[in-house]
């Protein structure tokens, strides 16, 4: 069984961004950018899968511009067997939407025969936690959204969701669009010498026009800007201060 891992480049998790003194999107300017870390965590269970003999191949793949291949040797070097770059963008700071992703990656898992996807939740960057289960609906396989644990065997899927009230278990065929949450695993580091064998795995480069697929932003982004800074806090003389603080505050 194929399994195939999207991967998305995004801004380092350790980077505090900046938004552009015009208001029109984040600066990316000589920015740290890297995994996005809910991809990692799809990328560690896939070889998860094939270390445990349930998968036969790992693919990954990344829409958007051509530095993503830095991003996609990252995964070779974690285990990865083969990467795809979807070059659909020459400007860093155009997003790729998550239909236009959607319908890519589904040209691609066809294309590939995989019979299973495993994709991080939602990416940090726009947090929009759409592209896993538009993928889903376009391809009509069975979805498992916000997976913490995932146990395949033979044509089923048996996955460990985060839901609001604790925790829920579900049962999917196979081929099926699992999303990883946070508490799936912890993604290994890439040693050296399996980051050097990274450089010579295959990876191949096409562009959406390659899948007929037009990636014309659907969104206008009117203006971004970044969070209010928080207050500072107050002292209270006594317990029915704090109280009647708590109650304007709508707290009690």
């Amino acid at each position: 069984m194929k399994v195939l891992v999207p991967l998305k480049r995004v801004i380092d998790y350790n980077v505090k961004a900046r938004v552009r003194s015009d208001g029109s999107g984040v600066d990316l300017a000589n920015v740290k950018m890297s995994m996005n870390p809910f991809d990692e965590i799809a990328v560690e269970e896939a070889i998860r899968l094939k270390e445990s003999g349930k998968a036969s191949e790992v693919i990954a793949v990344s829409i958007g511009v051509k530095q993503a291949a830095e991003t996609l040797r990252t995964a070779l070097a974690m285990g990865a067997d083969r990467a795809i770059l979807v070059v659909a963008a020459d400007d860093v700071h155009q997003d790729i939407e998550p239909l236009a992703v959607a319908r890519i990656l589904a040209k691609v898992a066809q294309e590939e025969g995989a019979g299973l996807i495993i994709a991080g939740k939602q990416p940090i960057d726009n947090d929009m936690n759409a592209t896993g289960q538009m993928l889903a609906a376009l391809l009509g396989w069975a979805q498992a959204t916000f997976a913490s644990k995932l146990e395949v065997d033979g044509g089923k899927a048996r996955v460990t969701r985060e839901v609001d009230g604790g925790l829920q278990t579900i049962e999917v065929s196979l081929p099926a669009v699992v999303t990883a949450d946070l508490r799936l695993n912890e993604p290994r580091y890439a040693s050296l010498p399996n980051i050097m064998k990274a450089k010579k795995k295959p990876l191949d480069e096409k562009t959406a026009g390659d899948y007929g697929v037009d990636v014309s932003p659907r969104l206008e982004v009117l203006k971004t800007r970044e969070p209010e800074g928080r207050k500072a806090g107050i002292r209270v003389g006594s317990v029915d201060e704090l109280v009647g603080k708590l109650k304007e505050a709508g707290v009690i």
